[in-house]
């Protein structure tokens, strides 16, 4: 411990330290410069891009949800096989005659 005490000069300890200092800078000033955007893309500020983004998105809802519906939805008819048929009677058939039934009770 004591010979390496000897060999350490306080003069070389700060000439590493500058020059691991300046290192250090070298490589914060590449990295700042490697993490900027280049040509077209720096000129963009993000929250402006951002607000036009959702403008143009509400546009496109509103327009979307004011449009009239050019036709009705379109639904396949459901065929059913001629010996597959319900044999009970339409209810609209079993109204009318409730509603016979009725209008001659009240004719009485």
């Amino acid at each position: 411990m004591k010979a390496m005490h000897k060999s350490t000069n306080i003069d070389d300890v700060d000439k590493t330290m500058d020059e691991i200092n300046d290192n250090m800078d070298n490589m914060r000033q590449i990295q700042d410069l490697l993490s900027a955007p280049i040509g077209a893309a720096s000129d963009f500020d993000e929250d402006e891009l951002e607000a036009e983004l959702a403008d143009l998105e509400g546009e496109d809802l509103e327009a979307e949800l004011l449009a009239p519906m050019t036709s009705a939805p379109t639904t396949a008819p459901v065929r059913v096989p001629a010996g597959q048929q319900s044999s009970r009677p339409s209810a609209s058939k079993t109204e009318d005659d409730e509603l016979a039934a009725l209008q001659a009770e009240m004719a009485m």
